[in-house]
């Protein structure tokens, strides 16, 4: 659902629609997209004001239906709940979401709680809480005055489930945010494909690349490393030869799912030393440098790796700070960021670096977007070697790498779709004035 500003009081239109869940999609275009799907009636809720304030508004026909037509909240699982009260508990998780993709409330982690997903979060300026539900279901099950008592109470509720950093986008997360981006932006009728061009860019913003390439060519190269295939046709096992180190390769993970699976023992029956994660969209060229990490004997080792001290810090971050990349600390944590245009970083946690068994990751390695929802990550446990983070982090600062990207187009685009809220604001003339 669009507004489209005309006249003149546009800051105090701008603002009125702002604070009733509008966003900025150009000088005189604004856009809400909601997940409860209740944009007729904040809609309507912003015309009385822009009326409340003499500001003139015309709603076309087809939101005026919208806007009278009388229903009830699909799926919601409290029918003894009025039509406003469910609106009240389903604007509540409207402001949960919004805070999220602002980055407002950073997720620590998320888990399965029988078919329903929870959260753990901290608010940047204020209290951690407990979230329970997706979508406009999603609610504050509970509150904690610091991050540590909320992760470890969280913890001790889904340590089964729980897993690092927000879940995955609905669909109706996905459709929300196609929504913001589209309805705010004019469509070509008809557009030709523009020819696609290739750049160089940072290593970290380089694109995913083959990663089925990069597993058979780690295979046929590391003589010391065996393939082994699973009952499930969809996972690849690459063991070495010492049964010390092993990389779980899904063939079917995409996006932000896990794509590789690393793990190393001190001795083939001892329990795990340390272990990494990396998502199908990490850059195949980050991933080549930890598979070569691994294979190289001053990578890992030859005996148990040692917990986190700052001379291992010093070390496994010592490629941002010659790239001149900027660190930061912000209470438990400890960031490096990109010091170009694209955005990534390094993330340390000290929390989770003094508890080995956590399954919070000590580093977190991205790009794109944000540290709390990026593009891709590689996440680390504490005992990560320094040699390997080291070879991680100068391939981020260092490296370079292939993004394809189609050409900005050059020729205006032709309007298509209608908007629902339109001409607002024009000032009311008013007699004697």
């Amino acid at each position: 659902m669009t507004a489209i500003l005309t006249g003149t009081r546009h800051r105090t239109a701008h603002a009125l629609l702002t604070a009733r869940g509008f966003e900025a999609a150009d000088e005189h275009t604004l856009v809400l997209a909601r997940i409860d799907h209740e944009e007729p009636y904040w809609a309507k809720k912003a015309a009385q004001a822009l009326t409340a304030e003499g500001i003139t508004t015309e709603i076309t026909p087809r939101l005026r239906e919208a806007i009278d037509e009388e229903w009830t909240g699909a799926n919601y699982p409290m029918p003894w709940c009025t039509r406003e009260e469910i609106r009240e508990v389903s604007n509540e998780a409207q402001k949960i979401y919004d805070d999220i993709r602002r980055g407002r409330l950073v997720i620590h982690a998320h888990a399965d709680d029988s078919g329903t997903t929870v959260a753990v979060g901290t608010y940047r300026e204020g209290k951690s809480i407990y979230l329970h539900g997706e979508n406009h279901l999603r609610q504050i099950a509970d509150t904690f005055d610091a991050p540590a008592q909320a992760l470890a109470a969280f913890e001790r509720l889904h340590g089964d489930t729980m897993r690092p950093g927000a879940a995955p986008m609905t669909d109706t997360e996905h459709q929300t945010a196609e929504a913001r981006t589209t309805l705010g932006a004019p469509a070509a009728a008809k557009p030709e494909q523009p020819a696609q061009r290739t750049e160089t860019v940072p290593a970290y913003a380089a694109d995913p690349g083959d990663h089925e390439a990069l597993l058979n060519h780690f295979l046929e190269s590391q003589g010391e490393w065996e393939k082994y295939r699973t009952w499930d046709d969809n996972t690849t096992i690459a063991s070495h030869e010492s049964l010390t180190l092993r990389a779980l390769f899904d063939h079917d993970a995409e996006s932000r799912d896990t794509k590789w699976t690393i793990a190393a023992y001190e001795s083939p029956v001892s329990g795990r030393l340390w272990h990494a994660t990396a998502t199908a969209t990490t850059p195949v060229q980050i991933v080549r440098t930890l598979l070569n990490a691994l294979a190289s004997g001053d990578a890992w080792g030859s005996g148990p790796a040692t917990s986190v001290f700052e001379t291992t810090i010093a070390e496994a971050t010592r490629p941002l700070a010659d790239a001149g990349w900027k660190g930061t600390i912000d209470g438990r944590w400890i960031r490096w960021e990109a010091a170009g245009g694209e955005a990534a970083g390094v993330l340390f946690d000290a929390f989770a670096a003094q508890k080995p068994h956590s399954l919070l990751p000590t580093w977190t390695v991205w790009g794109g977007n944000a540290a709390d929802r990026p593009t891709w990550a590689i996440q680390l446990s504490p005992k990560t070697p320094a040699e390997l983070l080291h070879d991680i982090t100068f391939e981020l600062a260092h490296g370079q790498g292939v993004r394809h990207a189609l050409p900005v187009p050059t020729r205006p685009a032709a309007q298509t779709h209608q908007p629902m809220l339109i001409r607002a604001p024009t000032v009311r003339s008013t007699p004697g004035r």
